[in-house]
């Protein structure tokens, strides 16, 4: 069993999910880059660990049931363990995704990486995540996805262009996290909603007005919560997003 905290935050070769790993190594965590890409992956790993992270790469395809199983198995050789799981891989799809005219292919591509993914990754590493001291786990969600701002008077809206495949995914995602939380309650898992904000990276053609160091503050404040943090919540940098 490693004496270090042990976290595995996924999509983590780029971006906002690369950031999150620095942030949690930068604390003196191992931290693992999930991502499928092997090339990338081990950029990745090479770049954190001459920042001086204890990273290492786990070969991950959200989207792939015998990949997560898999690297369920290679966080349980390494660490015995798994303390924090940062559920960050995530797709747009194609656009425009206009209502009356995004394909339901598109639909489904996306709620399979951004919903599907998420439990599936989650619930490979649950045995694992049982097995910690103070297990926390982290859904990269946006503000997007919240019904109330989608709802709000103008003044309220944030939740930026129509997209009835992404937008609708992280409602989704939020309400699979509340789910978690009801039923992880009485445990010592947290489990939260985080919104990095709007974020340059390629997921948006990297027209965000934030960074993604900026992005990444949020899930590292949540997956570094006290035993008597909050769960079932959802968060940016600001405090408590409506849902």
């Amino acid at each position: 069993m490693s004496e270090r905290t042990i976290a595995l935050v996924t999509g983590a070769n780029k971006g906002i999910g690369y950031e999150i790993a620095a942030g949690l190594g930068a604390l003196g965590w191992s931290v693992g880059v999930g991502a499928r890409d092997d090339r990338r992956r081990e950029a990745a790993v090479d770049a954190l660990r001459a920042a001086g992270a204890d990273a290492f790469g786990v070969p991950l395809d959200v989207t792939d049931d015998a990949s997560a199983t898999a690297a369920a198995r290679l966080v349980e050789e390494r660490a015995g363990r798994l303390d924090v799981l940062v559920n960050n891989a995530a797709i747009t799809g194609a656009m425009p995704q206009d209502p009356t005219r995004v394909g339901p292919a598109v639909i489904r591509t996306v709620v399979e990486t951004n919903v599907i993914g998420v439990i599936r990754v989650t619930n490979a590493m649950l045995p694992l995540l049982r097995r910690s001291a103070s297990p926390r786990i982290v859904n990269m969600s946006s503000s997007v996805g919240s019904l109330a701002r989608q709802s709000g008077a103008d003044a309220e809206r944030t939740t930026g262009l129509v997209a009835a495949a992404y937008a609708p995914s992280k409602t989704f995602l939020n309400a699979v996290t509340l789910q978690y939380a009801l039923e992880l309650s009485g445990t010592n898992i947290l489990i939260n909603a985080a919104c990095p904000g709007y974020v340059a990276t390629d997921l948006n053609g990297f027209r965000g007005v934030r960074t993604p160091e900026q992005g990444a503050a949020i899930a590292v404040e949540l997956a570094t919560l006290p035993d008597d943090g909050p769960t079932g919540a959802f968060f940016d940098d600001a405090g408590v997003v409506p849902w």
